[in-house]
């Protein structure tokens, strides 16, 4: 008799067919009588922003180098085909699956007729469960750990199938037992699937991220280069680099862009260490202008060593260093071309909000409004700053945003950025 797929997916948003997209898929085979066989799961990148992260909890980082629907298509058909679609609130699933479907132009047969909702059963098995998969579970006694990871959910959903199996005299001792939806078993077996090609892709995991941000990205320049750069190419670089540590924070996408301008301005790894360094000093000598470096300054000095793959010793050196040397004599000294810029907002810039953030759009455009800036719906060439909810997000203003080289920063540095706006108004 046909099996099971179980399938559970995360998304965008509520509604497919439109803007919101499938961020996650997980498919877990169950034998007819209840044994589980196996299991498949990828992130899906969605080419656009991922809504509500702080349900899903998947970043923007983790999905840049995920495979697309498209890619994955014949490869999840071929897990789905000849089993009974089976998820908790099925037509959930059921309607985003057939959309992704519909978008390339396939009727796949994953419908009513086919498909198996453990929702809708619980009514009949488990009448005294709530409606939620985690409800269910717990009156089935099955744990449900990391709620909302498509790949657990998908797991605990075929752990309830196999509860249910059991409940109807469903099992490996009893296999030719017929359970209520015997209808629907006889059904798949007779429906076709189009032909989708497959596409051999790496599977793409929550976390993978995590790892690359943990090596610093001046390891992956290249070690030796003709000496071709000089301070032309150095000051593009380090414009960049001070554009990408606005937030201090390095996303996917502002790591990725440094390494790219460094192999295309002929800056090797050697070299970008000894930019990093006179940067460091230059901020170093900024902190001190005022004739001290706070506790909050040295902090965030280490903050940006680190980001630069150098050391907290490092850090503290440069601050030595520069208190070593005179606050104002930087003509005619290597740091002179190393000095970090300046970017401040002022009143009148325009500012572009994008993503879900943690505190409402419609508050932080009126911060930005009583700082003096203009919130701008779109982004062109003459907005000064994008604040997003994902430093790397995937949505449409954050892309052009990147491709004209407008910095991308997060919301809590958008805050600091009003508060020192605030402070120098306060200070004339």
């Amino acid at each position: 008799m046909p099996g099971y797929a179980v399938v559970d997916v995360e998304t965008t948003g509520l509604f497919p067919g439109g803007q919101d997209r499938i961020v996650e898929v997980a498919v877990v085979h169950v034998s007819s009588t209840g044994e589980l066989e196996g299991s498949w799961t990828t992130l899906l990148n969605p080419q656009r922003d991922l809504g509500p992260q702080h349900i899903h909890g998947i970043t923007a980082a983790d999905v840049l180098g995920a495979p697309s629907f498209d890619e994955i298509a014949g490869t999840l058909a071929g897990l789905l085909a000849g089993r009974v679609f089976v998820a908790h609130n099925a037509s959930f699933d059921m309607r985003f699956i057939r959309a992704a479907y519909d978008g390339l132009g396939y009727d796949i047969p994953v419908v009513p007729g086919t498909s198996l909702c453990t929702m809708r059963w619980a009514g009949q098995l488990l009448p005294q469960a709530p409606r939620t998969l985690a409800g269910c579970c717990e009156c089935a006694g099955i744990a449900l750990d990391g709620a909302h990871a498509a790949l657990v959910d998908a797991t605990a959903t075929a752990e309830l199938l196999r509860h249910y199996l059991t409940l109807v005299g469903v099992t490996p001792g009893n296999p030719w037992a017929s359970p209520p939806w015997a209808e629907v078993l006889e059904l798949v077996g007779t429906v076709r699937w189009p032909a989708i090609p497959t596409h051999d892709v790496a599977c793409c995991f929550r976390g993978s991220a995590g790892a690359q941000m943990e090596v610093p990205f001046l390891t992956r320049l290249v070690d030796h280069l003709p000496t071709t750069c000089g301070p032309v190419e150095h000051q593009e670089y380090l414009a960049l680099l001070d554009r990408a540590l606005l937030d201090r924070f390095l996303s996917v996408r502002e790591r990725d862009a440094l390494v790219g301008l460094a192999g295309s301005l002929g800056i090797d790894r050697q070299t970008a260490a000894r930019l990093h360094r006179g940067y460091l000093t230059a901020l170093a000598r900024a902190a001190l202008s005022d004739g001290e470096v706070s506790d909050e300054e040295v902090r965030d000095l280490v903050t940006v060593a680190t980001l630069l793959g150098l050391s907290e010793e490092q850090a503290l050196a440069a601050i030595h260093e520069a208190a070593a040397a005179e606050v104002n004599c930087v003509g005619g000294s290597d740091d002179a071309a190393l000095a970090p810029g300046c970017f401040r907002l002022s009143p009148g810039d325009r500012v572009v909000f994008t993503g879900d953030m943690c505190l409402p759009r419609e508050v932080w455009i009126g911060r930005a409004a009583d700082a003096g800036l203009v919130a701008h719906p779109s982004v062109t060439k003459g907005v000064a700053l994008v604040v997003a909810a994902d430093p790397d997000s995937l949505s449409a203003k954050a892309r052009k945003a990147a491709s004209y080289g407008i910095p991308i920063v997060t919301e809590q540095a958008f805050s600091g950025m009003l508060a020192r706006m605030a402070h120098a108004e306060a200070a004339r």
